[in-house]
């Protein structure tokens, strides 16, 4: 399990690498849902997600021989963009293994940074060419099964924690696990719950609770960085172990909270974020009133063609406000 010693070696190691993005009370979003909101914007971080705090930590431990054999990662998105950012600013060549189906816009940045990129086409296949160029030499940067990464995911955490002392309950969205990982343990102790949230066809983590162990599906939610194809034991065992509930939302719910967010808090986020909302909303009823929940806003890497498309499937309008239960 990953300790708070953990979090604050990586902290220092990637200081100076990475942004400590702000923590902000919401009003809009607070009178929205009838409790007082804490959001943790790591959409601010650089590449837009909270992804180059594991990357840069990762890369920066890495030993010569394994800085010269060039990194490997696999990718829905927000990974891979880290990953080929953190490499081309520490001179290491990268590959980034990504599934055909990932917006144009991930593959050029990536390439922009100076990374390779090679496309299969799903995200199984992603994991399975990884896999062959790990075995060929390359150094791999896993997005989740690694604990120098999830160890440096829980600085999120870690500053949340120090910059909202009085929340009650904190909510992160699932890929793999290492976000949620990583948080829960710096909370770990504190008599915050933590609740993960994922959504409907990119719910491993909810798979593997049920079944005992991970298991290997085929995801097909629209939320491309929370797709991942599995999660591991070292993930599933700090969720297990730390994490109150993991909550499955559907994709459209999760269009309606990345609305929500931009109406009510002013924030521009991908519905890996968004589906936070709607778990915000079922988390408020079972605790009561003198819940103060926190949101870690994971990233916001969506453009206004993505939200206009996703709101036109789904034809989604923002959550209505929220009617407190009776005290």
């Amino acid at each position: 399990m990953i300790s708070i010693d953990d979090i604050a070696a990586a902290a220092a190691r990637i200081a100076g690498h990475v942004v400590r993005t702000p923590t902000v009370d919401s009003p809009g979003l607070s009178a929205h849902l009838g409790a007082p909101v804490a959001l943790k914007l790591e959409l601010l971080q650089r590449t837009g997600s909270f992804k180059p705090r594991g990357a840069f930590h990762k890369l920066l431990g890495l030993s010569d021989a394994e800085r010269a054999a060039g990194v490997v990662a696999v990718s829905g998105g927000n990974h891979g963009l880290a990953v080929a950012d953190a490499a081309g600013t520490l001179g290491i060549a990268a590959t980034i293994v990504m599934p055909s189906s990932v917006p144009e816009r991930a593959v050029s940045t990536c390439r922009a940074s100076g990374a390779t990129v090679r496309l299969t086409d799903d995200m199984a296949g992603a994991f399975a060419l990884l896999d062959e160029l790990v075995a060929a030499g390359m150094t791999l940067v896993h997005p989740f099964d690694d604990r120098d990464v999830i160890a440096a995911q829980g600085t999120v955490g870690a500053e949340f924690a120090a910059d909202a002392p009085g929340l009650t309950d904190v909510l992160v969205s699932i890929g793999g696990g290492a976000l949620v990982s990583g948080v829960a343990a710096a909370f770990a102790g504190s008599g915050v719950r933590l609740w993960g949230v994922e959504t409907e066809g990119a719910d491993a983590m909810s798979q593997a609770l049920a079944a005992g162990a991970p298991v290997s599906f085929t995801p097909t939610s629209i939320v491309s960085t929370l797709s991942a194809p599995y999660v591991t034991p070292l993930t599933l065992d700090h969720v297990r172990s730390l994490v109150e509930d993991v909550l499955v939302v559907s994709d459209a719910d999760a269009v309606r909270g990345t609305l929500t967010l931009a109406e009510r808090a002013k924030v521009w986020a991908e519905p890996a974020a968004g589906c936070l909302v709607p778990a915000a909303l079922r988390v408020l009823d079972r605790i009561g009133p003198d819940a103060r929940p926190g949101l870690v806003v994971c990233g916001g890497n969506a453009t206004t063609a993505d939200l206009a498309t996703w709101t036109g499937r789904f034809a989604a309008t923002p959550f209505p406000a929220r009617v407190p239960a009776p005290a």
